[in-house]
């Protein structure tokens, strides 16, 4: 197999109009073939920029050389030296604008697929039976960590390689958080990969209690007071969403998407003889053109509906994956842009029965640096509608801010701590991902948990 080395080797994926009606994952990845080929385009950089855009600093050149060589157990273990969910990050990860948009090939050509050659190495491996290199030795501390979500999965497995024993407590009734809840099985199988990453963590010596609600169960202070914690991480993410505060928003058939995620991919409302069904649209509005948006849309999709994405920026602005707006688009999912909802309206039993918009044009940049949407007058018109979902994002749940003494929160209720090592205000309480900076990506709440692991290591140490 051979390929111009200014283009990367193009991936199999599902046919869309098939993938349109099944939840089977849409991209199959690279086969042995494939992903030596597409390794044989790096030009393993001295001063490789790549890294320097990966939030968890996986060593890329090192790993992809050992794919050319074909020795992909070794290309694991580096991986796995800085990365916890690397099947995970090799699915999820916005790489476009992170390791492979420092990719020197791309200043000429396609920059190296290093996403999938990810994907590829942590497949490999799973299929192979290969897991991480653990601790060679304990050093008696115990550390505790809240959420099992990207940042809490590992913080928790990067404390365990330095030997500390860990225990994460998690609120739902399965370990993994946005992972298994929010994302849907068409890109993150949860059985192949979502909880086989989590055995792989466990795996390193640490445990994980399910069903513990922080501020509920138990405090952080009884944590540290009474079970004889000597740290705590929090980790908790944010699952409290936003709505727009419009008229008819209380109706029967508005869902918030964490809602609608949550039903579909951890309590698998998207079977027939599911125990929780949930609604089937025949014509479902997402609001919001984020990654989130575009998981409640392929999902009403493959329910049936007809799927309409309903945004107040254009394209150009869309806060989403460029490959998943174009699998949206791919799928047959409408794309309504430059439109606001103002509205949304029930019939006679309460149900929604249409939402009424008004068009957007772009005025002058704000804060954000985006374009400012500005309505056009005499522009409304009325969508027929019998379900909307709203994914306008979210912000941390304020439980176990409310519940922990001298632990500052911001104005957005986000946990206030350190960047660089993820301190609060609280001595030996660290916190990082969406607790701290809203709803955000995998992989930065995973640099997060990264930076806080070696923040609690050198406290620990201190102390």
């Amino acid at each position: 197999m051979t390929t111009d080395v200014n283009t990367r080797v193009p991936v199999r994926e599902q046919d869309a109009k098939e993938r349109a009606h099944n939840f089977e994952e849409v991209c199959y990845g690279y086969n042995e073939e494939e992903a030596v080929c597409e390794s044989t385009r790096c030009l393993t950089c001295k001063n490789a920029q790549c890294v320097k855009g990966c939030p968890v600093a996986i060593d890329i050149p090192a790993f992809i050389e050992q794919v050319k060589n074909q020795n992909f157990e070794e290309a694991y273990q580096i991986i796995s030296r800085s990365s916890s969910l690397p099947a995970v990050c090799g699915r999820v990860c916005p790489q476009e604008t992170q390791c492979e948009g420092k990719c020197i090939r791309g200043i000429k050509g396609d920059p190296v697929s290093i996403g999938k050659l990810e994907r590829f190495v942590a497949d490999w491996a799973r299929e192979h039976g290969i897991r991480p290199e653990g601790p060679s030795s304990t050093n008696g501390k115990k550390v505790a960590v809240i959420g099992s979500g990207p940042a809490g999965l590992t913080c928790a497995g990067d404390l365990a390689r330095l030997g500390y024993d860990v225990t994460i407590f998690e609120a739902l009734h399965e370990p993994g958080g946005v992972l298994v809840y929010g994302i849907p099985e068409f890109r993150l199988p949860k059985e192949d990969v979502v909880l086989k990453e989590i055995d792989n963590v466990k795996g390193l010596g640490v445990k994980i209690e399910t069903n513990v609600v922080i501020g509920k169960t138990v405090s952080i202070d009884e944590l540290i007071d009474d079970e004889g914690f000597d740290a705590v991480f929090i980790g908790s993410g944010a699952g409290l969403p936003k709505f727009m505060n419009i008229p008819g928003e209380q109706a029967g058939g508005v869902f918030s998407a964490n809602e609608y995620l949550t039903r579909s991919n951890l309590m698998k409302a998207f079977k027939e003889d599911a125990d929780t069904p949930i609604y089937r649209g025949r014509k479902v509005a997402v609001v919001g053109g984020g990654n989130v948006a575009m998981d409640a849309a392929r999902t009403a999709l493959r329910l049936g509906a007809e799927v309409h994405i309903v945004y107040r920026r254009s394209e150009e602005e869309l806060p989403a994956r460029v490959e998943e707006v174009h699998h949206a688009k791919q799928e047959g999912i409408i794309f309504d842009l430059l439109t606001n909802p103002t509205e949304i309206l029930a019939d006679e039993s309460g149900w929604v029965c249409g939402m009424k918009c008004i068009r957007m044009e772009l005025g002058e940049p704000d804060s954000s640096g985006r374009r400012r949407p500005v309505e056009i007058p005499g522009s409304e018109f009325t969508m027929e509608v019998d379900a909307v979902i709203m994914s306008l994002g979210t912000s941390p749940n304020p439980l176990i801010s409310s519940t922990t003494e001298g632990l500052e929160v911001n104005k957005w209720k986000c946990i206030v701590a350190d960047e660089e090592n993820g301190a609060t205000s609280k001595e030996g309480v660290y916190a990082g991902g969406d607790a701290v900076t809203g709803a955000a990506t995998v992989i930065l709440a995973m640099g997060a948990g990264k930076a806080a692991a070696k923040g609690i290591d050198e406290y620990l140490r201190a102390k």
